[in-house]
């Protein structure tokens, strides 16, 4: 069955048509589509920042970040000659052959059109004559930053007629991009019924958020030629608020905010010191701005640039205050190519307001589900969401942790439990410019301490524990979650943002202890490779496993892979394939697999078996014709964790893998440990796997999940 083409066509020049092409390809991409991406015809950048040369950045982002098949686009200059010499038969069927190349091996190919530029007069021609060449289905891209029903109903009866062929409307429906309110459905519905529409034709009504649209400070320096006069990593500062030096200092301070890009003449040294002291003390400002040319007093200067490594970033412009904040209200920004990082949230945003159930109806393809990367990551957040369990977060105080928390209560991925000081959270949330939820459960550790010291006695009384000595053990926060969660307050527990994983494992080895019939606690990472999900287990527990403990990691592993969707199939790694190596490393591989095959004889499980041979289906069938995972392996199972760690590793940093783990397996309830590095999303999809990896625990053994929360936690 070919593919069915959906081209994105921008009613206007600020619609946001990348970042809404990219998240259709990424929303269906989670609804288990296999999709492909093309921009046929470069789009001209006559106005603001420029990619590098040769670089589109539609192209690149769908091939970096949605791992998406996407040839390079024609460029706009040649197709622009083509048509003046009336070639436009040979550029249409060039568009067609990169459009077909990709139709037999996907479900949906998504097709990004021109944005209609003043510069581009040619555009509108180019995309209607796409449309119809390629037979392509039309979803017309608008903006609602002025929302009015009639007037977007009137651009979509115009765009019906351009496009339509035969007659018939080629468009599936319609997105609207930048709503700062909510769509008023009944005042569109009216609006839409004169042109034979109606307002379900909307797949998509992608909010306003103004988080998104914050440029790295970089990019204003090169926009704008400005001066660095001090600071490094520019390229990590965001820009999400302007604020104008013009009022005294004192009228300035509640304008100092995370984020916030400070413009004033360089004399005004009572806002710089009082920028520098706010940046100092935690609020992360972006920057200062100095106009006029006007360098700050050397004094001032001094000062502010010996506050150690948080040195507060200053610019410097000759233009005077009024032109410079003319020139930055003005400017046009668009994600550059090497802004990976923004972009993936921004496709990630836009996707999560995509119907996608409505436009498979309307496509109707009829397609085998793919547990691609997106897929699994929505799974996550899909199967938290439905479980809705309580993690508690030991690192409450840390801002990560926090931010992360904060997300989880708003989605509904869970409901999280932050331990740590009610003041000193609030605090580190005013300083981020995080608003925190009233509901979200904060517990003071000091409140509630004691309250566990004659439970955590008796789970330690073989061990010789006294009271004074649990009352110490429990002033570390992760113990404390711990036991919360042994006594079955939580569901599960998160931490190790600012803790070594042995500060999180020990306790839950001492408190929680393995699950029935489990001997050891395993780890296994979630590889997100561009077209599927692998599972590698031990990267991160256990040093030198004994063939019975490889055995069992290897059940483990395999067990984790079905409950997440992935039907397994276990390759046990080593260096020899099959009889073709002797010696204790391969021996203890070969012993392993036969005892998992013993306990499970209806895995598919092969080892010893190389890497290659696993993963690779030519090598597979030349190394091992006869096994049932060569070449197609899901799970890879290490002899040892050196191979497991420095496999994972190699694999995520130089092949730019995301790894969402390690999650930790053989716990009777459900404790995952955090990379030091994690970022904000790390965390949340780890305590999404928690939430996950509880409920499943909960329907095995028959729980209702955990008790209500204790009358002594303090909300924020």
């Amino acid at each position: 069955m070919c593919a069915r083409i959906i081209f994105l066509a921008a009613a206007a020049q600020d619609v946001g048509l990348t970042s809404l092409s990219l998240g259709l390809v990424r929303a269906l991409q989670r609804d288990g589509m296999k999709v492909a991406f093309v921009k046929p015809i470069a789009q001209p950048r006559s106005e603001g920042r420029s990619p590098k040369k040769g670089i589109d950045t539609s192209s690149h982002f769908a091939r970096t970040l949605c791992m998406t098949n996407s040839p390079d686009p024609i460029p706009f200059e040649r197709a622009e000659e083509q048509i003046r010499k009336g070639d436009l038969a040979a550029l249409l069927e060039d568009v067609a052959t990169m459009t077909e190349a990709l139709r037999a091996d996907h479900d949906v190919v998504v097709v990004e059109g021109l944005i209609p530029l003043a510069s581009a007069q040619i555009a509108l021609r180019l995309n209607v004559e796409i449309v119809r060449s390629l037979g392509a289905d039309v979803i017309p891209v608008l903006s609602g930053v002025d929302y009015d029903p009639k007037f977007i109903a009137e651009t979509v009866a115009l765009i019906h007629r351009q496009y339509a062929r035969e007659g018939n409307s080629p468009l599936l429906g319609l997105m609207i991009n930048k709503t700062k309110v909510n769509a008023d459905r009944d005042r569109l519905k009216e609006a839409l019924v004169p042109f034979g529409l109606a307002s379900s034709t909307i797949l998509g009504a992608i909010p306003y958020e103004p988080n998104l649209n914050t440029p790295r400070l970089s990019d204003l320096v090169s926009s704008l030629d400005l001066s660095v006069v001090q600071g490094t990593g520019l390229d990590a500062v965001r820009v999400r608020e302007i604020v104008v030096g013009a009022r005294s200092v004192e009228k300035m301070i509640d304008r100092l905010r995370p984020e916030t890009l400070v413009v004033m003449p360089g004399d005004r040294s009572d806002i710089a010191l009082a920028s520098a002291l706010a940046h100092s003390r935690g609020v992360p400002l972006a920057g200062l701005l100095l106009t006029c040319g006007a360098p700050l007093a050397d004094p001032v200067a001094e000062l502010m640039a010996s506050v150690g490594s948080n040195i507060l970033p200053i610019l410097s412009t000759p233009d005077d205050t009024y032109a410079t904040a003319s020139r930055l209200s003005h400017l046009s920004y668009h994600v550059s190519e090497d802004d990976s990082q923004h972009m993936e949230k921004v496709i990630d945003f836009v996707a999560e307001h995509i119907d996608t159930a409505s436009l498979r109806d309307r496509i109707g393809t009829s397609t085998e589900a793919r547990l691609s990367p997106p897929r699994f990551r929505n799974h996550l957040i899909e199967g938290a969401r439905r479980a809705n369990k309580r993690i508690v977060l030991p690192e409450g105080e840390e801002p990560r942790t926090l931010a992360a928390a904060v997300i989880c209560h708003r989605k509904g991925i869970a409901r999280c439990v932050l331990l740590g000081r009610p003041d000193v959270i609030q605090m580190m949330a005013k300083a981020q410019d995080i608003e925190l939820p009233d509901d979200l459960e904060i517990l003071d550790p000091q409140a509630v301490r004691t309250n566990y010291v004659d439970a955590m006695v008796e789970l330690r009384k073989s061990k010789g524990m006294t009271p004074p000595q649990a009352i110490a053990q429990l002033e570390d926060t992760v113990v404390l979650g711990t036991m919360m969660l042994a006594v079955g307050e939580v569901d599960g527990l998160v931490s190790g943002a600012v803790h070594t994983t042995a500060s999180t494992v020990r306790p839950a080895l001492q408190l929680i202890k393995t699950e029935p019939g489990q001997s050891i606690v395993s780890s296994v990472f979630f590889m997100l490779m561009p077209d599927q999900v692998l599972v590698y287990g031990d990267c991160a527990i256990n040093p030198n496993p004994t063939a019975e403990q490889l055995a069992e990691i290897a059940l483990q592993s395999s067990d984790t892979a079905k409950a997440f969707g992935i039907d397994p199939r276990v390759a046990m790694i080593s260096y020899s394939t099959g009889t073709s190596g002797t010696g204790g490393d391969v021996d203890k591989v070969r012993e392993a697999t036969a005892l998992a095959k013993q306990r499970k004889p209806d895995l598919l499980i092969d080892g010893p078996i190389q890497y290659d041979a696993a993963s690779v289906e030519s090598v597979g069938r030349s190394k091992a014709p006869d096994s049932p995972v060569a070449g197609r392996a899901n799970v890879f199972v290490f002899p040892d964790l050196n191979t497991g760690n420095t496999t994972y590793k190699a694999v995520q940093r130089s092949a730019d893998v995301v790894s969402v783990g390690p999650m930790l397996q053989g716990l009777r309830k459900p404790v995952n440990d955090l990379s030091r590095g994690a970022l904000v999303d790390d965390i949340v999809f780890t305590i999404a796997l928690t939430a996950i990896q509880a409920d499943q625990q909960s329907a095995a053994e028959g729980g209702a999940g955990s008790e209500p929360a204790r009358k002594d936690a303090v909300n924020a």
